[in-house]
């Protein structure tokens, strides 16, 4: 159960900047937090499918936290739309 626990917290809590934490991201922590002494990805995933109820497959949305967030993805959007400091 504790590992399911796991599996539902927010990745930015691991300081990770992905939508969901991922069987490997699991495990780590898993181990780390004396919750098993070793166990696989496969494991883990037969645990967690195994389930009812999967909270951990809700695809959360990503708010950004950095405050200059619009700035530098901006950078990326021009580079996507064929532009180069303001020139196509």
């Amino acid at each position: 159960m504790a590992v399911k626990a796991l599996a539902c917290e927010l990745p930015h809590e691991h300081r990770l900047p992905l939508s969901q934490l991922r069987f490997p991201e699991i495990r780590r922590e898993a181990i780390r937090r004396g919750l098993v002494a070793a166990v696989g990805d496969t494991t883990i995933w037969r645990w967690l499918t195994e389930d009812a109820i999967r909270p951990w497959r809700h695809r959360s949305w990503i708010f950004p936290r950095d405050p200059q967030f619009a700035a530098k993805a901006g950078h990326v959007l021009d580079l996507f739309a064929g532009i180069w400091e303001g020139n196509p």
